[in-house]
């Protein structure tokens, strides 16, 4: 699979549910194609899905953002971070409710990617689920520490943040990165919930969204350029 928009991101259609599945055939990082494949895609969804579901690679959910980018100069560093809160906010906000199949480990931005959809079913195994960018040397940026406040259990939020604390899927689900965990396939289980919030109300949905989660959107955006000042070398 090479790294290019339409063959990252493959989307499918299960009865009034559709399924964003993306793969760009190693860690599935989040690096400026797969950002843009997935904007791209929701983009071209929008309106015609009652319901989303987004999936990884089998294995692997998300490893986070692309260290190549990371380390290739400051510049390049805040323009991927800045295009990856794009993402975060447009799931947030997204007009239809979004159901993440976490098939693996969810690092990092993969993690920040769980905290902003609605609903997350993750398989179970030997996984790894969180932010670990402290014990790596990073800031954690506010927009991560915003998202988590909004999605993240009270009583793991220390550990979720300034300790940087890693978790196994069933841990993830009581942190608050996860809704369930299973052991069938996690994107069938995810489209099967999905199908379950196809009768909600879009304008109903777009109202709550600004009235939930409006004002943490806005603070992101709002100390965006001073939260990416602080990203002058690689963080996941």
């Amino acid at each position: 699979m090479t790294d290019t928009p339409s063959e990252i991101v493959t989307i499918r259609r299960v009865d009034d549910v559709v399924v964003l599945e993306f793969d760009d055939g190693k860690a599935n990082a989040l690096g400026n194609d797969t950002i843009d494949a997935l904007l791209a895609a929701l983009d071209e969804v929008d309106g015609d899905a009652d319901a989303v579901v987004l999936a990884g690679r089998p294995g692997r959910f998300s490893a986070g953002f692309d260290l190549k980018v990371m380390g290739s100069g400051p510049e390049a560093a805040q323009a991927m971070l800045a295009r990856g809160v794009d993402l975060f906010l447009r799931l947030y906000l997204y007009p239809r409710p979004v159901v993440a199949a976490c098939t693996g480990h969810a690092i990092a931005a993969g993690a920040i990617i769980l905290m902003s959809c609605d609903l997350r079913v993750g398989t179970r195994g030997e996984f790894k689920i969180g932010l670990p960018e402290v014990t790596i040397g990073m800031p954690l940026p506010f927009f991560a520490t915003e998202l988590a406040r909004d999605r993240i259990s009270k009583r793991h939020y220390a550990r979720v943040t300034a300790l940087g604390t890693m978790y196994d899927p069933d841990g993830a689900v009581d942190a608050g990165f996860l809704d369930e965990v299973v052991d069938g396939d996690p994107v069938a289980i995810a489209v099967d919930r999905a199908q379950e919030l196809t009768g909600i109300s879009r304008g109903g949905l777009l109202r709550t969204r600004t009235t939930a989660r409006g004002a943490i959107a806005e603070a992101i955006r709002v100390g965006l350029a001073e939260d990416l000042s602080h990203f002058a070398v690689a963080n996941g």
